[in-house]
């Protein structure tokens, strides 16, 4: 069974803002962002745990992260209930922890 994933509006601004970037930069990258974008939620969708805790949450906040090959960028998550909140989509050296109040 395929879950659900539910992205908050402000990962999916974050999404577009970095393929937008990336596409500036080059013609294709952004596209390319994008599906491995896709490859991550393909991933977790079949494996939720396969991304690592997210450092500095409680403990009992069951929030992960999975990198995004390529790019320095990780897509943060919450399975939570059968739906998988995609709850960032975030630079991996800028301000860390910033999407935390997203929760």
């Amino acid at each position: 069974m395929t879950p659900v994933f539910r992205t908050e509006p402000e990962a999916a601004a974050e999404l577009e803002a970095a393929a937008l970037w990336y596409e500036a930069r080059r013609t294709g990258l952004g596209v390319e962002f994008i599906e491995a974008f896709d490859s991550v939620l393909a991933r977790v969708g079949r494996w939720p745990e396969i991304g690592h805790r997210v450092p500095g949450l409680p403990s009992d906040v069951p929030a992960r992260r999975h990198p995004v090959a390529r790019f320095p960028y990780h897509v943060a998550y919450l399975d939570w209930h059968g739906a998988i909140r995609v709850l960032a989509v975030a630079h991996a050296r800028r301000k860390p922890g910033y999407w935390f109040s997203r929760i």
